[in-house]
């Protein structure tokens, strides 16, 4: 059986991730691929837990590697248990987020050096990388509108508006660094031209494979 195909989907805080997630997940069950849809941080029981500590909502204060470590800690359980699993079984894995991230909040935003997460991606990756990356892209007030009409902001929904700025361009560096592989999406348009660039790129990758 072939290698399954990992996808991750990434953005700053309002993109429209969770909305795409399902789209993505339907239209690929629409051309007859089984996909597993997980998140980071989270997707184990392990990880889920700290994903409750990362996120919290009251004031729980952590230095910038400790953060780094907690969402890599809770990677590699998420790796072995989920992630590994389901590629070798053929299947296509659909992940809120991923590594990338990490480079995006605790590296251009915290100011952790991308060599030091590259170190640890290394180390908790060995050969795993995304396949394919959906980068939705929007402005930061705007997201940050969206965000602000869900729920009670979370730890780093409370960071302000620098941070984020810092968060969306190291994304965007990182695009430009890879793009074959990082695809961005204008998130700020009409949701149904956002739907038809998703299954563009999925008809174009579903296609290489």
């Amino acid at each position: 059986m072939s290698r399954g195909m990992f996808i991750t989907l990434e953005g700053g805080e309002g993109a429209g991730k969770s909305t795409n997630l399902l789209f993505a997940r339907q239209w690929l069950q629409r051309a007859g691929h089984e996909a597993v849809v997980t998140r980071e941080p989270g997707g184990t029981d392990l990880g889920e837990r700290v994903r409750e500590i990362l996120l919290h909502r009251h004031d729980l204060h952590m230095s910038a590697e400790s953060e780094l470590l907690l969402m890599f800690a809770a990677r590699a359980e998420h790796i072995a248990k989920v992630i590994r699993p389901a590629l070798t079984a053929g299947k296509i894995v659909l992940c809120d987020r991923f590594t990338d991230a990490s480079y995006a909040y605790q590296g251009g935003a915290r100011g952790i050096p991308a060599e030091r997460i590259a170190m640890i991606e290394q180390w908790v990756q060995a050969d795993l990388r995304p396949d394919l990356t959906l980068l939705f892209d929007v402005p930061i007030v705007a997201g940050r509108e969206r965000a602000g009409q869900r729920s009670e902001p979370d730890r780093f929904e409370r960071e302000n508006n620098d941070f984020f700025q810092r968060v969306r361009e190291t994304y965007l560096a990182r695009a430009a660094r890879e793009p074959q592989r990082i695809r961005v999406i204008d998130a700020s348009q009409a949701l149904s031209k956002v739907e038809q660039a998703i299954a563009d790129i999925l008809e174009e990758a579903m296609h290489g494979r």
